[in-house]
């Protein structure tokens, strides 16, 4: 809980989350049940100390000393997952969750072929984490999308062939009678620096004839260069992280034009040493300059915490006011690959959130 008097204010602010892996939300304690119940053997005690216990794991998690640093605990531990109910339970963990912190809707990535490469077939971690989003909407009333990213330490030819399982599975297709698509997107993660996202044009280029929605990993650890490479080949509608995106003017104004929507991540962005301290991440300078952001957990088993743990960082960082926070949300809102249904939907709860702590502070109307 922060030391906020905003913190009932924020916990109940209505909250879309943009940059959430799935399989980055496998806490040590799912980690070890999902070992133990699929014989999956972890790193002994004396191999490594820090899979002793499900506490010494998630105290090594507090000491990544830069992405690459995390990816290895990250890509060892989805080694547990192998059965369809895995993956459900993982998403289920993730919702729950989100629940709690106020996620009224959330847009969620996984990397299929971390689990393909182990020889989990596609269909089935589809199927799983699709499993997960139908009860969520149902029994938490949180509406969600799936979007398929490429690792981009891997070799392109992985990547296409993933694009090819995808398709020859329909994940693509549009649903008759529910007008939606298992995965609406792609997206690229990993590794950021020496794999840029030109290297991803075609999968790109065809995703965008299907009529996905695109987004692309950039200018987190790499430089502003990945955030232009990204928007003018892969032709991104929005960003994830981003936060290099000061260092260049007049791509930030570029950005702003186009009402490209940024996924900040801030306590990610200090697990991972981008920045040293959450007062670092540019969350004023985009307010100022009419950055369209939304504020994200990214892999919040990993990092310290979930979306409002990142909700409080911030506004003890920045002591932002309850406007800034109604734009950050309004953002959020217009920047979620949904419906204009839904849109007004959640345009109206954050209203009446607005109108409920309207005595905390000045509101703009």
């Amino acid at each position: 809980m922060c030391k906020t008097p905003l913190h009932e204010f924020l916990a109940e602010l209505p909250k879309c989350e943009h940059h959430l892996h799935l399989e980055g939300c496998l806490s040590p304690s799912l980690l070890f049940t999902l070992a133990a119940k699929n014989d999956i053997s972890l790193p002994s005690a004396d191999e490594d100390a820090t899979y002793a216990s499900p506490e010494t794991l998630s105290e090594r998690y507090s000491h990544f000393t830069n992405l690459d640093d995390f990816l290895q605990y990250y890509y060892r531990g989805i080694q547990v997952l192998v059965h369809q109910e895995d993956f459900e339970m993982l998403a289920w963990e993730y919702f729950t969750t989100a629940k709690r912190d106020g996620v009224h809707h959330a847009e969620v990535f996984f990397d299929p072929q971390s689990h393909t490469e182990r020889g989990v077939s596609f269909d089935m971690v589809v199927e799983g984490f699709n499993a997960a989003r139908a009860r969520a909407e149902k029994e938490l009333g949180i509406t969600s999308q799936l979007i398929m990213c490429f690792l981009r330490h891997m070799p392109v030819q992985s990547a296409a062939e993933t694009m090819a399982s995808a398709v020859a599975g329909g994940h693509f297709d549009i649903k008759e009678g529910s007008k939606e698509r298992a995965i609406i997107g792609l997206g690229l993660d990993s590794s950021e620096v020496g794999f840029r996202p030109e290297l991803f044009v075609d999968q790109f280029h065809e995703g965008k004839e299907r009529g996905l929605r695109r987004t692309a990993h950039a200018g987190e650890e790499g430089d502003p260069s990945y955030i232009s490479g990204a928007l003018d080949t892969l032709h991104t509608e929005r960003i994830d992280h981003g936060i290099r995106l000061v260092e260049d003017p007049e791509l930030l104004g570029r950005v702003v034009d186009n009402k490209v929507l940024l996924t900040v991540c801030p306590l990610s962005n200090v697990c991972l040493q981008a920045v040293k301290h959450v007062s670092e991440v540019p969350i004023k300078t985009f307010l100022e300059a009419g950055v369209m952001f939304s504020i994200n957990s990214d892999d919040p088993a990993y990092f310290g915490g979930y979306i409002l743990n990142n909700y409080c960082a911030v506004q003890e960082a920045f002591d932002l006011s309850m406007d800034e926070w109604k734009t950050v949300a309004r953002n959020s809102i217009h920047g979620s690959w949904v419906g204009e249904r839904r849109k007004t939907e959640l345009l109206a709860s954050l209203d009446a959130c607005m109108k409920k702590h309207a005595g905390r502070s000045s509101v703009s109307t």
